[in-house]
């Protein structure tokens, strides 16, 4: 599968690029198109921010990875091969910005609560909201990024395997572990009921002389 390579005649309106799929937008920018670009960032930068905010767990770091991602995107558009979806291609080069600026960090401040990464559940407490960004912020990198993807901005495990560069099944592992060391970290875990041993037998009635 390969991007449109078809040029695009002249500048077209923003009601045309709205309606062009994700490939077509990028193609029209490798064309020259002036206008392209900016449709396909006000179409996804809500979403790459998300991924942005979840990965970094700091404000500063998410927009400036944002930003990187974006302006890379931009200049490397004629890279993108078309044997993924668009989204999968953005989401690369956002998680790529995003290690990138965690291996530079500066000391994080708290996030605003009404920035914090919030549960698929909009009524979560704030509390339950801290609870999981710390819990997230403690595991690993790889299972941090599955989770991330797959759990909170729901990626298929293919899409988050294209992402990350990994296998399918590394995929599958990195979510089943970080989802175990979640349920650990925030109290989760079924604790099983008190052996109480077998129940005794009842006395046989004793028969009658």
């Amino acid at each position: 599968m390969t991007p449109p390579s078809h040029p695009v005649p002249g500048r077209l309106g923003p009601e045309e690029l709205a309606s062009l799929p994700d490939a077509e937008l990028l193609a029209a920018h490798c064309a020259g198109d002036p206008e392209a670009f900016g449709e396909l960032f006000r179409r996804h930068r809500d979403r790459m921010w998300a991924v942005a905010l979840r990965t970094t767990s700091d404000r500063e770091l998410a927009a400036d990875a944002v930003q990187d991602a974006f302006i890379s995107a931009f200049r490397r558009a004629d890279s993108f091969r078309g044997d993924a979806a668009v989204t999968t291609w953005l989401h690369r080069i956002v998680v790529n910005a995003c290690l990138d600026r965690l291996r530079r960090r500066r000391p994080t401040s708290e996030l605003p609560e009404h920035d914090l990464p919030d549960s698929r559940d909009e009524h979560a407490s704030v509390e339950t909201r801290l609870d999981v960004r710390k819990a997230l912020e403690q595991l690993p990198e790889g299972q941090r990024l599955a989770l991330v993807l797959v759990d909170m901005q729901g990626l298929s495990v293919a899409e988050a395997a294209a992402v990350l560069d990994v296998a399918e099944g590394t995929i599958k592992s990195r979510c089943a572990r970080g989802r175990a060391a979640m349920a650990e970290l925030l109290g989760l875990k079924r604790t099983p009921p008190p052996a109480t041993g077998p129940p005794r037998a009842r006395p046989e009635p004793s028969a009658s002389p």
